[in-house]
């Protein structure tokens, strides 16, 4: 096949997969707004609290937490139903994000700070 054959070619297969392309690329941009539109809850653990204490979350829909280590010492995020847990160094935050949780309640702690409890409600 000569260069300019290739390229002819090329270029037919180009036009037959450019609306291809594009209709994958419009069918992504429901699923990136959804991603912005994630419920977040906002998790402060501090030196063996953790605040909110209850949090409420609605069921089989994904959503987020935003943990952040406002203390002076560091903190883990565990829970042992969730089967999630996470290290912050004082002053970090970070994301965990739920992708599908039935209904029900579900305790979470610092593995630091056995007696800084809390509890997620999933309905």
């Amino acid at each position: 096949m000569s260069p300019a054959t290739k390229r002819s070619a090329g270029a037919a297969l180009l036009g037959t997969l450019r609306p291809a392309l594009a209709a994958l690329v419009l069918a992504a941009l429901p699923g990136a707004a959804l991603a912005q539109e994630m419920p977040v809850f906002r998790i402060e653990m501090k030196d063996g609290t953790i605040s909110p204490t209850r949090i409420e979350a609605p069921a089989n829909t994904p959503f987020k937490f935003e943990i952040s280590n406002t203390g002076q010492a560091p903190v883990e995020f565990e829970s042992l139903e969730l089967k999630r847990e996470k290290v912050l160094a004082p002053g970090a935050t970070s994301s965990i994000v739920f992708r599908r949780v039935e209904p029900g309640e579900y305790d979470f702690f610092d593995d630091f700070h056995p007696e800084a409890r809390a509890k997620l409600v999933v309905r």
